[in-house]
């Protein structure tokens, strides 16, 4: 029996607001000793009242518009009551039943294939505490409890953990664009569970699902998605096909998923609407201002930087991954083709071959980011002017770069103080360097002048370096030429 997998996620992304959802304790910073950023609210002390973050809501507005949803014009918060350690009201405020955006769905490439993955809602709630397991016993640390979190729930359609992660990955590049998040997964901003059962191919029928918990990398879910595939095949095939809904967690040592408990239905949780929390209300004026203020998006991005640019899909997925070098490459692009008279495509190879090929491995090479670079727009477009007008050649416009990334310095009185300029004709000692070359290699010369063609590069080669560099290649191997052939 041939089945396939039905996956659904629900992710959980924590807001960078100032303060927390409900009270006005600081937000902003992760390293702050344990139980310090902490009030009677968000400790659920009795008594005390909850206030909505407007931020958060407003955080939460864009990203379901970004995310093509419906945003709700009225929603409202509930109750969601079980007890655990790190909930210390022992209930959670959460939304049920009337969330804050409804159904929609986001495009995504997998591959070659552009797939859409329906949401079915996103909603606001509330951050629990963080669990210290060590030494045999638990801490807990309440500076993450009330931290605002959106959830986003797809909807049970999914069809492989390569189409999981490239969602995540997606999500992730949304939120950031967005500036609501910095959806880290390794430190928390992103979670993911994970939600998979199987069927036989063909049914519609949905069958007892697996939920794998807080699943805290890309590989991680993607890994832990085959595993369950296999592990609930092996049971199909043994008649034994899971009848509970089942939560698990992913041990990444061990690369297998371990069984915690039976998952809660939704009335274990007795819902019910907030009482010290009024209804959220909008207008569609306010959600059609919000939606101006959105950015370009991801999807938006890859597809101007092809059709604009001319450039090719891997160039353009990795500005767009890398939003701070994609945002420095348009400012470069726009500003270039200002001086190559509009040519925007002409300006957008020589940035992209230069910034992209180029700068990104100096970038590596020297462990910096694009943020920390002191190179001014200005000093990008005189450095690409000066490669575009062959004012230096290749091998010197890669020594100017280093020179730029280390000094700041304008890349004009860097060509001047190192020597670093091209000379396009044939200058006073270009031939008594092709006289020099012609005499340290006679066996290529005589090569050359006996059929072998090839030969010229390396004495090209050799005469280049000879010169440094300083000396624009096709004029000098037209030079070289005429020497040999005299």
């Amino acid at each position: 029996m041939k089945l396939e997998p039905i996956i659904g996620l629900e992710i959980h992304v924590q807001l960078k607001t100032q303060s927390k959802m409900f009270c006005a304790c600081d937000n902003r910073g992760e390293d702050k000793a344990a139980n310090t950023t902490v009030c009677p609210i968000c400790l659920g002390h009795p008594g005390t009242l909850p206030a909505p973050n407007s931020e958060a809501m407003a955080m939460g507005v864009r990203a379901a518009l970004a995310l093509n949803l419906r945003v709700n014009l009225h929603s409202k918060f509930d109750r969601k009551s079980y007890f655990y350690p790190d909930l210390p009201k022992g209930y959670q405020i959460s939304q049920y039943d009337e969330p804050l955006a409804g159904a929609g769905g986001l495009d995504i490439l997998v591959g070659e294939r552009i797939v859409k993955i329906n949401i079915e809602r996103l909603h606001l709630e509330e951050d629990t505490a963080k669990l210290l397991h060590e030494h045999g016993r638990t801490l807990v640390d309440f500076n993450r409890a009330g931290t605002p979190l959106i959830e986003i729930v797809t909807n049970p359609e999914i069809d492989s953990p390569e189409q999981a992660k490239a969602f995540l990955q997606e999500l992730r590049l949304i939120m950031r664009y967005l500036d609501v998040s910095e959806a880290d997964m390794e430190k928390g901003h992103l979670r993911c569970d994970a939600n998979i059962s199987l069927r036989p191919a063909g049914e519609s029928k949905l069958y007892s699902k697996t939920e794998i918990k807080n699943l805290n990398s890309f590989r991680a879910v993607e890994k832990a998605l085959h595993y369950e595939i296999k592990r609930q095949t092996e049971l199909w095939d043994k008649g034994q096909a899971p009848t509970n809904t089942a939560t698990r967690g992913w041990d990444e040592k061990a690369g297998v998923t371990v069984e915690q408990r039976e998952k809660e239905a939704v009335n274990d949780y007795r819902y019910f609407p907030e009482p010290d929390i009024p209804p959220i209300e909008f207008t569609a004026e306010q959600i059609k201002d919000w939606r101006n203020e959105l950015p370009e998006l991801p999807a938006a991005r890859r597809q101007r930087l092809r059709s604009d640019y001319g450039i090719g899909w891997p160039e353009a997925k990795f500005l767009t991954e890398d939003k701070d070098l994609g945002d420095l490459v348009t400012r470069i692009v726009t500003a270039l083709s200002n001086e190559l008279d509009g040519d925007i495509k002409a300006a957008a190879k020589l940035a992209v071959n230069w910034i992209v090929h180029k700068l990104t491995a100096i970038l590596i090479d020297q462990q910096l980011t694009v943020q920390n670079l002191g190179i001014s727009l200005s000093q990008w477009v005189s450095f690409l002017l000066l490669v575009a007008r062959r004012q230096v050649n290749s091998t010197n416009a890669q020594v100017l770069l280093r020179r730029m990334v280390e000094t700041g310095r304008d890349p004009e009185t860097i060509v001047e103080s190192e020597n670093l300029s091209q000379i396009s004709s044939e200058g006073n000692d270009l031939g008594e360097m092709i006289a020099k070359i012609i005499a340290k290699y006679p066996v290529q010369v005589a090569q050359y002048k006996a059929g072998k063609e090839p030969v010229i590069k390396f004495l090209l080669g050799a005469l280049m370096r000879e010169t440094k560099g300083r000396y624009d290649p096709p004029a000098a191997e037209a030079a070289l030429r005429d020497r040999l052939a005299g």
